[in-house]
């Protein structure tokens, strides 16, 4: 049997063991979050959208990784320090991971596992300038993490229902349309 996303352990920033089922029966939305990426603003969306909807049983988990352009280089401390005094994070964030390639975490493999595919903007360009900046390859795996801020929407039941391209912003109406839509779930 394939442990559910929910009981994968992980570490929160400050290096206690914990998994994403200690949260229990809510709506999350895990990010692979960096420091120093041209979309680390969205630090900002995310905490303001898990301020929106936290009361009503949502939360956000921000997972640093550095696979992207070593944009994430700083210790977990570092990491932590720089969400709080930037962005006000309150938010719960996660030791950095790996979150895809060689030593990719389980919690991103079996994300990516069971949903293969991100949404994107109808424009996509965000992969299509990425793969002109020689950043990624044009023939990576589809099911490869493409970037930062990528992110998962998983329900109250631990099933992962969505993913989203990187440049979906926390405001974005498709991540909005499916996250309200999960919440008014019962």
């Amino acid at each position: 049997m394939t442990e559910r996303i929910t009981e994968i352990p992980v570490k929160r920033i400050d290096g206690t063991q914990t998994n994403l089922g200690e949260a229990g029966g809510t709506v999350s939305l895990v990010v692979n979050v960096a420091s120093q990426c041209g979309l680390t603003p969205q630090y900002a969306g995310l905490e303001s959208l898990y301020e929106r909807y936290r009361d009503r049983g949502f939360v956000v988990l921000g997972f640093p990784a550095n696979e992207f352009g070593a944009q994430e280089p700083g210790t977990n401390e570092e990491i932590a320090q720089f969400c709080e005094t930037q962005f006000a994070v309150q938010f719960p964030l996660f030791e950095k991971i790996v979150v895809k390639g060689p030593g990719q975490h389980p919690l991103y493999k079996a994300l990516t596992e069971a949903q293969p595919q991100a949404r994107e903007k109808p424009d996509g360009t965000l992969k299509a300038r990425l793969e002109e900046r020689g950043r990624i390859s044009p023939d990576r795996g589809a099911d490869e993490i493409l970037w930062n801020f990528e992110k998962f929407v998983v329900d109250r039941n631990g099933d992962v229902v969505a993913r989203f391209a990187p440049d979906v912003t926390p405001d974005d109406p498709m991540l909005i349309e499916v996250i309200e839509a999960e919440l008014a779930k019962a």
